[in-house]
């Protein structure tokens, strides 16, 4: 069995690698741990999904150097990985790849730090184009010079994709169809040339198998396949981080190419600022990259009709016009990182399922997004400036009632302003119900003004206030007449022991028994009477106030007849404004009948307070106790008063 097996592997390393004085063998099972075969980037059925590039084949491990001084990358029966190809090596490499045949199982070769000069890649080419490698690529080419036209014969391949990856040139001057002309023509499904300061691609010169073509991070411009219609099968194209200019030069590109699927066009320099630029896309195209350019609000009405899939992250979009064309099949819509204020309406997007609108200029989002897009199954608004007011409150109440549409929530969703709530999370933003309706606001501070006049009305009516405000108006405008006409005359002096407040129904008692009593007896006593002490020409008010500021005391007869008598009530104020201003015990009540206290109006509730907290003097209805109530009267009132005034009550007597 030993030497079966060594028979075997001897075979087996004749058969492969006869010109090769080192090879090694490395296990399958060990490489499928390290290798990731590069078949698996080019699909041979479907070319509808993105590639975007070839793993390169490198690995640390298993590496020998042979004679011809290229390094052994990857060595299986399907792949072979080699790098540092120069000039020297080169034809070497040639001979070693003539091996192969359309009968071998070799499918995927790698060639990485590739020195050699142009016909040298060309016979590498046309070597690979003629064996049973369907895989190839190349990474990093330096110093490819010496470009010249030459012959390339594409019958009899097995090759399906092509990768090339940094590629320079170092001739100065050259041919470019020389140069543009052999890739453009190669009869593979899959180009990749990237990174490699690629100009231009030629137009291919019939009608090509290309489904894949991927010019990543070149110099292509607009001139880019204008009024090229030999690449009716290509579907997927990838034209990101290159120098396109204008987005209509971009869609006449794809205009004949009839079975386009996929455009990338990211990370251009893209504008589309004239609306009256028509634009004319590929019928067939679904998916769009058009991110990281400098598209604006204009760039929606230059939009392919049957798109499904748009991406128009970091761009300058602040708005989607409502008027643009219907987009239909549009399912998914990429809006994040431009400088939107306000989530966009489905007018123009009816099947609308996928919307990414965060990192924009949005403060309070519409809450009736999901009523005008109700297909929308995912919503990404995060990362917004959101500002934490009532008008907030509806979108987080949406939030609670989409049943989780909306995605990276409640991390993402955080209050930017104001300030004191900076940082706080959406969930935990709470405010009332009251504070964010504005009607419910206005009913309830409509009926609490309502309620504060009723109640306010209801105290001035009970308690007279607008009787008691005009009385105060009338004291003050009295004094200060009396300010104005006699300054020299305001201090006060005292002219009268008591003045007399009564109702005109009692003035019999008053002119039968208490004046007698009072000025005709002993001691020499002034009363001022209204009937008789009034001054012609002067207004009530003003006659009652001076009266009482001249009377050391004011006397008042309380009576039924007194409650009902407004001019008692007027006296009685005065009087009692008296008391507080001059802080004076200046007030004598006389009750000549009792008063029930239901018949005191309610406005008389000084009247009452004086009642229920002075002390009154009552008129005795038996004669034997009257002569008491004269002494303790005379003795209230009893006062010098000055010598003008004695003089007087000696001619009086």
């Amino acid at each position: 069995i030993k030497e079966n097996m060594r028979c075997l592997r001897i075979f087996f390393l004749y058969k492969c690698l006869f010109a090769l004085t080192v090879w090694n063998c490395v296990s399958l099972s060990v490489e499928s741990e390290l290798f990731t075969s590069v078949s698996n980037d080019f699909p041979e059925g479907g070319f509808d999904k993105k590639i975007k590039n070839l793993p390169l084949l490198y690995t640390n491990s298993h590496q020998s150097k042979a004679n011809f001084d290229w390094v052994v990358i990857q060595n299986t029966t399907e792949s072979l990985s080699l790098s540092e190809i120069t000039n020297y090596n080169v034809k070497k490499l040639v001979t070693l790849l003539s091996n192969f045949g359309q009968g071998s199982r070799l499918q995927n070769l790698t060639l990485t730090n590739v020195s050699v000069d142009w016909n040298a890649l060309i016979n590498v080419f046309q070597t690979v184009w003629h064996s049973s490698i369907e895989y190839f690529s190349i990474n990093s080419v330096t110093q490819l010079s010496d470009i010249e036209s030459c012959h390339f014969n594409y019958s009899g391949t097995s090759m399906k994709a092509l990768m090339m990856k940094k590629v320079v040139i170092t001739d100065l001057y050259f041919s470019q169809d020389d140069l543009y002309r052999i890739f453009a023509d190669m009869n593979i499904a899959a180009l990749t040339i990237a990174e490699s300061e690629m100009i231009h691609m030629l137009c291919p010169s019939s009608d090509s198998p290309f489904r894949y073509l991927n010019f990543l991070k070149n110099d292509l411009t607009d001139l880019l396949f204008q009024k090229c219609d030999k690449l009716m099968k290509l579907e997927t194209l990838i034209l990101q981080k290159n120098k396109f200019e204008s987005l209509p030069k971009v869609s006449f590109m794809t205009s004949r190419m009839k079975s386009l699927k996929y455009l990338d066009i990211s990370s251009n320099l893209l504008r589309h600022d004239r609306a009256d630029v028509q634009c004319q896309w590929a019928e067939s195209l679904t998916e769009l990259d058009l991110s990281s350019n400098q598209l604006t609000d204009a760039m929606f009405e230059c939009l392919p009709v049957n798109i499904k899939k748009l991406d128009l992250e970091n761009n300058q979009i602040t708005s989607v016009p409502m008027g643009m064309a219907e987009l239909k099949y549009l399912t998914e819509l990429n809006l994040a990182s431009n400088r939107l204020a306000d989530l966009p309406g489905c007018s123009g997007f009816m099947s609308l399922e996928f919307l990414n609108i965060g990192m924009n200029s949005i403060l309070t989002p519409s809450a009736d997004f999901f009523q005008s897009c109700p297909r929308v199954r995912e919503l990404q608004a995060g990362h917004n400036p959101f500002k934490c007011s009532c008008e907030l409150q509806d979108f987080i109440r949406l939030e609670r009632q989409s049943g989780g549409k909306l995605f990276d929530w409640p991390a993402a969703y955080v209050c930017e302003y104001p300030e004191n709530l900076r940082g706080t999370q959406l969930k935990d933003f709470h405010l009332s119900e009251l504070a964010c309706n504005t009607v419910l606001l206005l009913v309830t501070a409509l009926l609490l003004t309502l309620v504060l006049v009723a109640v306010v009305a209801f105290l001035c009516i009970y308690l007279d206030v607008p009787w008691y405000m005009r009385m105060t108006w009338q004291w003050t405008q009295t004094k200060r007449r009396a300010w104005h006409n006699n300054p020299e005359e305001q201090e006060t002096v005292l002219q009268f022991h008591a003045f007399i407040s009564y109702s005109e129904r009692d003035s019999l008692w008053v002119k039968n028994e208490l004046i007698p009593n009072l000025e005709k007896g002993e001691g020499c006593v002034q009363l001022c009477q209204h009937e008789r002490n009034f001054i012609p020409g002067k207004s009530i008010v003003e006659n009652i106030i001076t009266c009482i500021e001249k009377s050391y005391k004011s006397i008042f007869v309380l009576s039924p007849n007194f409650v009902q008598s407004e001019w008692c009530h007027y006296e009685l104020y005065f009087a009692h404004h008296k008391l507080f201003s001059e802080n004076s015990n200046s007030l004598i009540l006389i009750l000549l009948e009792p008063i029930p206290p239901y018949i005191i109006p309610a406005r008389y509730h000084k009247l009452k307070a004086l009642m229920a907290k002075r002390t009154y003097l009552e008129w005795p209805k038996e004669r034997s106790k009257r002569a008491l109530f004269w002494a303790n009267l005379r003795a209230a009132i009893s006062i010098n008063l000055p010598i003008a005034d004695g003089k007087r009550c000696e001619e009086t007597d």
